[in-house]
């Protein structure tokens, strides 16, 4: 028993296989009468996520993302297929999983909403049944690495979003969980605190060896945290592997944006194009896979150069993408 609980733990800590999640939705379909119509917000899903990986899982809106993260949590039970995280059902054993996993849903708080932060952390203790000392531990590395430190004495209500995203992460982590599950962590999050709460994941993820299931639309969170990643559209998984085998497929491009000293003709640098001007503004494309630094010094070097911003494709691009190749 102990050899096979192995086997799972490490070869396939997070493991579905022909998941499907089924729901029944009613219209109006006339004055008195309404029809029963099924949506497939899963469809037939298969992966295995080994212990300490973290894992990119992006997809457009409505793809069925959150689905998924509900049924790993025990939230929703599937439709169909089967569903194991550490050797566990969610939907069978969501109690004694709830011990072993960390949530953050980026539009939902975990938070008491009229209770200081550190009352909150508080009471995530006591229904974790955190030992004193661990959670100090814990709560004084998140309240440093997260700067939460101002935050502490100040009510839920009236921390702003990216504050608030901060305080959830910490929450989610005070009790050791095994995995973590991250539904958009970064949303309403400026520039300086995405960096930071990237670095205090990377920690998280190489130190106590969590194993991350990241799901974004910012894909520079993606390539900063995660080796793989795994696409999924309309309930479907299609694709898995490195973010540069994702960009290949869906010949994917990143956006230099130039604003010159004065208006002129379409740039002209190698490995890019230009695709739109507008006065002094201009908009270069060139492939994801590529580096920007050749484009920037070309750029740089030719032109006279006021300022420029470089632009990630989006995820529904890359997907769309992918399907212009495929037909």
């Amino acid at each position: 028993m102990k050899r096979e609980e192995m086997k799972v733990d490490e070869a396939g800590f997070i493991e579905l296989d022909r998941v499907e999640k089924v729901f029944a939705v009613r219209r109006r379909a006339g004055l008195l009468r309404r029809e029963r119509r099924e949506v497939r917000a899963v469809d037939g899903i298969s992966f295995r996520v080994p212990r300490g990986e973290m894992v990119g899982y992006i997809g457009p809106n409505g793809a069925g993302k959150s689905t998924t993260i509900k049924m790993l949590t025990g939230i929703l039970v599937p439709s169909g297929g089967r569903l194991r995280v550490a050797g566990v059902d969610p939907a069978r054993d969501r109690a004694r999983l709830a011990h072993r996993i960390g949530v953050v849903f980026g539009q939902r708080t975990t938070l008491w909403w009229d209770l200081p932060l550190r009352d909150s952390y508080a009471l995530v203790r006591r229904m974790y049944r955190v030992p004193e000392a661990r959670f100090r531990e814990n709560l004084d590395r998140c309240v440093e690495l997260l700067d939460l430190g101002e935050l502490l004495p100040v009510p839920v209500r009236q921390l702003s979003l990216g504050q608030r995203m901060r305080g959830d992460i910490a929450a989610a982590l005070l009790h050791d969980p095994e995995v973590l599950y991250l539904d958009e962590p970064t949303i309403g999050l400026d520039v300086v605190s995405k960096a930071r709460v990237r670095a205090f994941l990377r920690e998280v993820n190489a130190e106590l060896g969590t194993t991350v299931l990241l799901t974004t639309h910012d894909l520079t969170d993606i390539e900063q945290l995660c080796r793989r990643v795994m696409v999924i559209d309309h309930g479907r998984l299609v694709y898995d592997g490195g973010l540069d085998g994702l960009h290949a497929v869906g010949g994917s491009e990143r956006t230099l944006v130039v604003d010159l000293e004065r208006e002129l003709a379409p740039i002209e640098v190698p490995g890019a194009r230009t695709v739109r001007v507008e006065g002094p503004r201009q908009w270069l494309a060139f492939p994801a896979t590529a580096s920007a630094a050749p484009v920037v010094a070309a750029v740089a070097d030719g032109y006279p150069l006021v300022d420029l911003s470089l632009r990630e494709p989006d995820i529904e691009d890359v997907i769309a993408r992918m399907y212009a190749e495929a037909r």
